[in-house]
C-alpha cells in the first residue's frame, strides 16, 4: 500500500471536511461583517428608497452594517452586471426593479444572464401602473378612450413614457394590442416631463407609477381611468382594474425584489427571505411603503424566480409584436 498516498488522501479528505464545516459555520453566523446592497439608479429613486428601507431593517435585526451603494447607468444593467460578477457569499446583495425583466426583453446584448446569473431571494413591494388622461379632455373611462381611438381619431392617440423600452412603454403597447387601438409613443427623459405634457394637454394619456401621478389626480388635473394590476389599488379606491374596465390580459404591475449572485448558499437565502417576510409584516414598514405608493409583496424565492421569468416572457412577446428594435 502507498502510505504516502493514503496519508495524503486522509489529510486531504480531512481538510475538505474542515472547509465544509467552516463554510457551514460561516453561513450559520451570517452576517459577520458589512453587507452592501447595490441598486442601479440615482439616489432618491424608488429602488434606492426600497434598498434603504431594507438596509435599515436588516441592520437592526441582523446586527451588522447594511449599506446601500447606488451604481446608476444603462437602465440598471450596469449594477446588475456588477452583482452577477460578485462573490456568492451574501455580502453583495441587490434591489432590482421590474425593469430587470423589461431590459431582458429590449436590450440586444447584456453582460449577464437575467435569471441564471442571480439568486432570487424575495419580492419586496409592488404597485400597478395608473392610466390617466388630462381632466379637461373629458375622457373619464377606459371605454371612452378606446371608443375615441377607434371612432373619432384619424391619427393615433399620443402617450408619454419615461423612456424607450421602459415598463410603462411596454405596458401601454400591451394595452393597445389588447384594446386593438392605434397609439403613438412619445418618449421623455424620465416621468416628470411626460406628466407635465399630459397636464398641459399635449398628450392624450399615460400609464405610469402612482408616485408620479397621484398628486395630479388628487388635485383634479388628471383623471385616473384604471390601474393595471389584478386587484383594486389601495390609494385609488373605486378606480377599476383594466380587466374590470373591459380590457383583459393587461394584468401587470411593477415591483422591487432582493437578489444576490447565483449560487448563494441556501441557509443564507432562507435567512434573508425570512427577514424580508418579517419586515414586510411590520405595520410601520407597511405605512412607509404606502407613503410612496407601494404595497408589500413578500414571496418565496421560487415565486420570485417564476415572476421574473414570466415577466421576461411577457415583455419579449410584446416587444416582438410591436417590432421593437432592441437597444
Amino acid at each position: 500500500m502507498d502510505t504516502k498516498l493514503t496519508r495524503r488522501a486522509v489529510i486531504g479528505g480531512g481538510a475538505a471536511l474542515a472547509a465544509g464545516a467552516g463554510a457551514a459555520h460561516g453561513e450559520d453566523k451570517y452576517p459577520s461583517r458589512t453587507v452592501t446592497i447595490v441598486q442601479g439608479f440615482p439616489a432618491g429613486g424608488p429602488s434606492d428608497v426600497i434598498a434603504r428601507l431594507l438596509a435599515d431593517n436588516l441592520q437592526k435585526t441582523l446586527g451588522q452594517p447594511f449599506i446601500v451603494e447606488p451604481r446608476p447607468g444603462a437602465s440598471g444593467t450596469a449594477a446588475a452586471a456588477f452583482v452577477a460578477r460578485a462573490a456568492a457569499d451574501g455580502y453583495t446583495l441587490s434591489v432590482i426593479p421590474g425593469g430587470h425583466a423589461s431590459t431582458a426583453a429590449t436590450f440586444a446584448h447584456l453582460a449577464y444572464r437575467p435569471v441564471d446569473d442571480f439568486t432570487m431571494i424575495s419580492l419586496i413591494s409592488e404597485y400597478p401602473y395608473v392610466m390617466c388622461t388630462n381632466a379637461d379632455s373629458g375622457i373619464k373611462s377606459v371605454a371612452e378612450l378606446v371608443r375615441i381611438a377607434r371612432e373619432e381619431r384619424s391619427t393615433p392617440l399620443l402617450y408619454g413614457t419615461p423612456g424607450v423600452g421602459s415598463g410603462p412603454h411596454l405596458a401601454i403597447e400591451l394595452f393597445a394590442l389588447k384594446a386593438k387601438i392605434n397609439v403613438q409613443h412619445v418618449p421623455f427623459r424620465g416621468s416628470a416631463p411626460a406628466v407635465q405634457e399630459l397636464v398641459a394637454g399635449r398628450l392624450d394619456f399615460m400609464m405610469d407609477p402612482p408616485a408620479t401621478l397621484l398628486s395630479f389626480v388628487k388635485s383634479g388635473k388628471l383623471n385616473a381611468l384604471a390601474v393595471s394590476g389584478s386587484k383594486p389599488y389601495f390609494a385609488l379606491p373605486g378606480t377599476p382594474t383594466l380587466a374590470q374596465a373591459g380590457i383583459k390580459g393587461v394584468d401587470v404591475s411593477a415591483w422591487q425584489g432582493l437578489i444576490a449572485p447565483a449560487k448563494l448558499p441556501e441557509p443564507i437565502v432562507t435567512r434573508l427571505n425570512g427577514e424580508v417576510t418579517r419586515m414586510l409584516a411590520d405595520p410601520a414598514v407597511i405605512q412607509r411603503l404606502h407613503a410612496f405608493g407601494n404595497e408589500p409583496a413578500p414571496s418565496t424565492p421560487q415565486q420570485f424566480a417564476k415572476r421574473l421569468s414570466d415577466d421576461i416572457g411577457l415583455w419579449t412577446t410584446v416587444a416582438d409584436a410591436i417590432h421593437f428594435q432592441r437597444i
